[in-house]
């Protein structure tokens, strides 16, 4: 993995770690969990932009990132459907007016899960 990988997978595993920890907590902060799986996504999609040596654009819009992995690696279009539903919490979720709910959080998390493996995995790593 190249130098400049670290920090994004780094950043990642904290957002995923702390979406794992509130959604543990007896309070409902569904959004911050929906919030932080979308940052971690993010995050490794990113990682992995950086490894192929391709600029990590700014942008919470993990379509337009997955687009821009699909020629290296044609594997994570099968995430597109949770990509897709992650970024509906990338800006909407910190603000009034989107109120997720458990079951939102839920699959936020499974969705997280499954593209933090999916980058892993193709970065080699555990």
């Amino acid at each position: 993995m190249k130098k400049a990988t670290s920090p994004w997978v780094r950043k990642a595993e904290a957002d995923f770690g702390v979406s794992k920890e509130i959604a543990r907590s007896t309070e409902p902060f569904h959004d911050s969990v929906c919030f932080h799986c979308q940052q971690s996504a993010e995050k490794y999609l990113k990682a992995l932009l950086v490894e192929v040596g391709i600029p990590s654009p700014r942008t919470h819009d993990l379509d337009r990132l997955l687009i821009a992995l699909v020629p290296t690696h044609p594997q994570l279009q099968a995430l597109r459907r949770g990509l897709l539903f992650l970024t509906e919490f990338a800006v909407e979720a910190r603000y009034p007016g989107l109120n997720t709910s458990k079951r939102q959080a839920k699959s936020a998390l499974r969705w997280a899960e499954r593209v933090r493996q999916a980058v892993r995995s193709l970065l080699g790593l555990p």
